[in-house]
């Protein structure tokens, strides 16, 4: 199986290096000052699919000019161009969804960040973690560890990738062990905090998670091409292929097709379906106030003033969101990453810059940042 994918993956590269300019899609508009952003972008997609991605959709906005592009193959079969307009799993740019909507409900008096989890759901919550607070979910600091699930490599986790979790188990998994640090004290990033975020608004609404993501922000946006998939392991509609590196069946390195995967380990934390375009388009309106508004808002640029459980640095989370300081300016958004594909919303918080890309990469879920999406960032923002 090795020598096969090996086979495919060698055509395909030649492919990408002899169409590279042609798989690129051109800018559609750019302001006179931005020639350099252009030129930087197009060279971060130029020769794919490559070692580490073998394809790249990336939407470029703001009042700095746009920018489109997309390289690389549909997949490594036949060897054909990557759909632009392919749908791809967004992982954790999912949370930016899902505080979104807890925003809203506070707005409406349905949610109080300053109340305990533990008011909500008492049935599930212990009393061991009775003084963790909603904002403390949302923005990293509540001390809840990690579920126990199945498997700690990416060989295991493809094994499982068809288990159906149940998200109220793996918050009685999380809170049946001793906090990591008391809350408020420290910032650790982990899925848990989204979870039982989701569950927080299945209570106070009486309906699904994936309902009121729907209603409150997928439906008004016209965000047609996004959706949260259920149990369903496939991605309904055009999507370009996703592969990852790992140990085949016959013992050697190499790739294999995780374009049918599930994720409800992830649920509210990281299950949604999207586009560039639909991404786009939500970023836009986050950061013009359209979909959570008034003072409510600045919960998600206001990273909290603790430091990281694991390194001591700074917090680098809000609600939802993380800050970097790229090219000498404030950089807000989130980054995703699901098995075959990495994911990402930014924008400067004036807007005059804003970047999504969905780079389907071999290395997902790695050590660090996939080279092509750190180029994408670095191109549209500049240097740390």
């Amino acid at each position: 199986m090795w020598s096969t994918t090996r086979t495919l993956l060698a055509a395909a590269l030649v492919l990408g290096v002899a169409a590279g300019p042609a798989a690129a899609a051109p800018a559609v508009s750019v302001r006179a000052s931005a020639p350099s952003v252009r030129d930087a972008l197009a060279g971060a997609l130029a020769g794919l699919p490559a070692a580490h991605t073998t394809a790249a959709l990336v939407r470029v906005g703001g009042t700095d000019g746009t920018w489109r592009g997309s390289a690389g193959v549909h997949d490594l079969e036949t060897g054909r161009p990557a759909d632009p307009d392919g749908r791809f799993r967004v992982g954790s740019v999912t949370k930016v969804f899902t505080a979104a909507v807890a925003l809203q409900l506070a707005s409406e008096g349905r949610l109080d960040l300053g109340r305990t989890a533990r008011s909500y759901l008492p049935d599930l919550i212990p009393a061991s973690y009775a003084d963790v607070t909603v904002r403390q979910l949302l923005n990293h600091t509540h001390g809840i560890p990690a579920p126990d699930l199945p498997g700690s490599t990416v060989e295991e986790a493809y094994a499982n990738r068809f288990l159906v979790h149940d998200p109220e188990a793996m918050v009685r998994s999380a809170t049946s062990k001793p906090r990591e640090f008391a809350p408020g004290e420290a910032q650790h990033y982990l899925n848990i905090g989204y979870t039982v975020t989701g569950l927080l608004i299945e209570r106070v609404t009486g309906d699904s998670y994936e309902h009121q993501v729907t209603r409150r922000i997928l439906d008004p946006l016209h965000l047609r091409d996004t959706y949260a998939p259920g149990a369903d392991p496939r991605i309904a509609g055009p999507h370009n292929h996703g592969y990852q590196t790992m140990t085949l069946d016959d013992g050697t390195a190499g790739l294999r097709d995780v374009s049918v995967w599930g994720a409800t380990d992830a649920w509210a934390a990281g299950d949604l379906i999207s586009t560039t375009a639909d991404l786009e388009r939500f970023t836009k309106a986050l950061f013009r106030g359209r979909v959570v508004r008034g003072p409510l808002l600045e919960e998600m640029f206001t990273l909290p003033e603790v430091a990281d459980h694991e390194t001591g640095d700074p917090a680098a989370y809000s609600v939802g969101l993380s800050m970097k300081r790229l090219g000498g300016r404030e950089v807000w958004g989130k980054t995703g990453g699901r098995w075959g594909c990495n994911a990402a919303v930014s924008a400067t918080r004036d807007g005059s810059r804003t970047l999504v890309y969905g780079v389907h990469s071999t290395d997902a879920k790695g050590e660090g940042m996939n080279q092509v999406a750190e180029a994408l960032m670095v191109a549209a923002y500049g240097r740390p």
